[in-house]
């Protein structure tokens, strides 16, 4: 992909083979929830996934001696549920363009 000579931007084009190939079993498919009563991950093989309530894991990131690990794990559970959350609402968004 990129510019043209004239400027134009190439986009690539999916066959429609492509577009209607399985996704491989790994791919998530939805996630619903939310930090505070869990999440639910589901995954196109049908398995899925249920992480602890935020609340669940901050306690046991205060589990940890050394304040350090502290601080690691509380930002580690918020960034996955941030990005949990935003994973949800892009999963939303392109579900709502299939219909």
């Amino acid at each position: 992909m990129g510019l043209a000579a004239g400027g134009t931007l190439l986009m690539p084009t999916l066959s429609s083979s492509a577009a209607d190939a399985a996704p491989p079993p790994d791919t998530v498919v939805q996630v619903t929830g939310d930090a505070a009563n869990g999440f639910e991950i589901l995954y196109a093989d049908g398995s899925g996934l249920f992480p602890p309530t935020d609340s669940e894991a901050l306690a046991e990131c205060s589990e940890y001696d050394m304040r350090v690990e502290r601080v690691r794990c509380r930002t580690e559970v918020r960034t996955w549920y941030r990005d949990l959350a935003v994973l949800q609402q892009a999963l939303d968004w392109a579900n709502a363009a299939d219909d």
